[in-house]
């Protein structure tokens, strides 16, 4: 059995055996090198009540290569791509250090949900959202958190009739039956606005011309 074949085992076997972090680790096809790593969002955010699976690559050089890690689950993150659930995180780049375990950068990974790094962007709409309106921001990773990851829905959010994809969007329904009400098309206003960032106090910052500009494009 070989160095890296060794440190995979024994890091699968002390995640198993560890019940306090609650971050699990399940092959797949049962290959040691593929793997599915998940855990809970944390409490306290948005993402509090979803289950989060999370792709695992082990590399021919590890453990002195970073794993590749992406989120399986999509998530609403300034440092998780919203389309193919990619990571900006530097202990999974130039910050990587052997000492690293599996379990402890699916923990790491639980903890950049806590604490969101917009200035270093995976997704920079997202981000853009998180830094106009933290209010807005959370609403919508809330509600994607209940579509994807399996979230309870909160009372509130059960009385609301809730346009799915303006949600999804982290955008206000008013502003889009506004432009659609002028013609355009619900799909093309709900990819403009989101593009211009028109949430929070960005809202007076953009003409309704610039809006219609880019409707017409």
């Amino acid at each position: 059995m070989d160095a890296r074949l060794r440190r995979v085992n024994k890091e699968i076997a002390d995640c198993k055996n560890d019940k306090t972090s609650k971050v699990s680790i399940e092959l797949v096809d049962n290959s040691p090198y593929h793997l599915v790593g998940s855990f809970d969002g944390p409490e306290g955010t948005p993402y509090e009540g979803g289950h989060y699976e999370v792709d695992i690559i082990i590399p021919e050089s590890y453990p002195f290569q970073p794993v590749k890690m992406k989120f399986i689950t999509k998530v609403y993150h300034p440092n998780v791509s919203s389309q193919s659930g990619a990571i900006c995180l530097d202990i999974l780049k130039d910050a990587w250090s052997p000492v690293l375990t599996l379990k402890s950068t699916l923990i790491s990974l639980q903890s950049l949900l806590c604490s969101p790094e917009p200035n270093d962007p995976q997704d920079a709409e997202v981000a853009k959202h998180y830094m106009t309106s933290r209010s807005s921001f959370d609403e919508t990773a809330r509600y994607w958190a209940v579509t994807y990851a399996g979230a309870p829905r909160k009372s509130e959010q059960g009385s609301k009739d809730v346009d799915a994809e303006v949600a999804m969007a982290g955008l206000e329904k008013a502003h889009v039956d506004r432009f659609e009400a002028l013609g355009f098309e619900r799909a093309k206003v709900i990819d403009v606005l989101r593009r211009l960032n028109y949430r929070g106090a960005n809202v007076p910052k953009i003409s309704e011309d610039r809006i219609v500009e880019e409707l017409l494009k």
